[in-house]
């Protein structure tokens, strides 16, 4: 049985985190002394770049799965500007494996960027003696242009400020610009991709940007973007790319043998808690996926996250027996495999993460359930008619805060509370067309 809020205890919940939200988008008085420090030592840099087309490129993503996903087409618009150049990505280790086939890319280079290794943070100078190491580092490579392609990064901008590299672009943030020496506008509402594509057209001079629509029409086909959820279709150069190795089909077919029903991915997990939908409504969704639709179900995550997939195995497993049971692959893939997998998948459904965004590179059908993250902006890139990313009716949504305390998060239903039948409906639709 769905779990759903009554209507007016659900409307007072979603005010009260709307009067939440609105105090922690103040600036700390930490954030607010911070900014005239980074002016006073942006200062230091020269803000003028050389004239020549780059022929050194750095691009700096400090992000995990799903945010490296979406550079992707920018890194194949920078190659395309960009011929002749060098180009190497900067990424933290946990962003390896991402890139490390990557085409457009001719050298990754890897940087524990400080706030993004998801470890307790150590003393307050360990992220400026680890600037200081990575910027003598990169001095000795010669860049002559770095992208910032994460829009609030001011440490990745310092970074490449204090490596000497001349040409510094990023968006127009204003913790970040000070050690920018051209800065493009940051929209709010366009898609995290289009963001990314702006930043790569404007290292090749190719941009051309009317209020808040952003057209490219130089390399094939158009992309277009009013700042809302991408619907058109895609030409393969602006998908999202992940490179998948025989090594991965063959790993893949090892764990899961070829099989007559269609086979449906669930992927409970995600990055935080309040993200998460109720076992409950994985198990009624599974159950009906193989009854009512035929699929071989299994489910995907790590070895941390077989926690989230043993309680829905165990109803499961409580109810009537089942035609085919349903698989469980926890813990026993690594992304080229579970791209692999992916890409056998006639559907991949699960709350708004990177393995879901992986889906999408991989070319598979997804269901996306979201709630606190903006899906307009970081929602799946790709045609409508193969992806859905589904919300509930709470007046909250999008908050973009993750970070809500294990103790309220029963006041947040954003997710728990999207209905079965939506995600029935979709799953339906997207394997009819198949």
């Amino acid at each position: 049985m769905d779990e759903i809020t009554p209507l007016a205890q659900r409307e007072a919940l979603a005010q009260k985190h709307r009067q939440a939200l609105a105090g922690s988008r103040r600036r700390s008085r930490r954030q607010a002394a911070r900014l005239p420090l980074l002016r006073l030592w942006g200062q230091r840099y020269p803000k003028t770049p050389p004239a020549s087309p780059p022929q050194r490129v750095l691009v700096i993503r400090p992000d995990h799965l799903g945010d490296l996903l979406f550079t992707t087409p920018a890194l194949h618009l920078l190659r395309a500007s960009l011929p002749a150049a060098h180009i190497a990505g900067l990424v933290g280790p946990w962003g390896e494996a991402v890139l490390a086939g990557n085409a457009d890319l001719d050298e990754l280079l890897i940087c524990p960027f400080p706030g993004f290794t998801r470890q307790a943070k150590g003393d307050l100078l360990a992220p400026y003696r680890l600037l200081h190491s990575q910027a003598a580092r990169l001095a000795d490579m010669q860049f002559d242009l770095a992208l910032i392609l994460r829009f609030d990064h001011w440490w990745g901008a310092w970074l490449a400020a204090a490596a000497g590299i001349p040409g510094r672009l990023g968006y127009a943030i204003p913790e970040v610009e000070p050690f920018l020496t051209r800065a493009i506008p940051y929209v709010p509402g366009r898609h995290e991709v289009v963001q990314n594509l702006a930043l790569a057209l404007a290292a090749g001079d190719r941009l051309s940007v009317i209020g808040d629509r952003l057209s490219v029409t130089d390399h094939g086909s158009p992309i277009t973007d009013h700042g809302s959820p991408f619907t058109g279709q895609l030409d393969s150069q602006w998908r999202l790319h992940f490179a998948v190795s025989d090594a991965d089909a063959a790993a893949a077919a090892a764990l899961l043998p070829a099989t007559e029903r269609r086979l449906v991915a669930i992927h409970p997990g995600s990055g935080a808690a309040v993200k998460r939908w109720r076992p409950a409504a994985w198990a009624e969704l599974t159950r009906q996926l193989i009854v009512d639709l035929g699929a071989q179900v299994l489910f995907t995550g790590s070895a941390g996250e077989a926690e989230l997939i043993e309680p829905v195995l165990a109803a499961l497993a409580a109810g009537p027996p089942l035609p085919a049971a349903p698989v469980s692959l926890a813990g026993q893939t690594d992304l080229g495999t579970l791209a692999a997998l992916y890409r056998r998948c006639a559907l991949v459904i699960g709350p708004d993460s990177g393995p879901l965004h992986l889906a999408v590179a991989a070319g598979a059908p997804t269901i996306h359930l979201y709630g606190p993250v903006d899906r307009r902006t970081f929602g799946p890139w790709g045609d409508a008619r193969r992806h859905a990313a589904l919300i509930s009716d709470w007046g909250c949504i999008p908050c973009n805060r993750l970070d809500w305390p294990d103790a309220a998060l029963a006041e947040h239903g954003c997710v728990r509370e999207l209905r079965v039948e939506q995600v029935m409906a979709e799953a339906q639709r997207l394997l009819a067309a198949i």
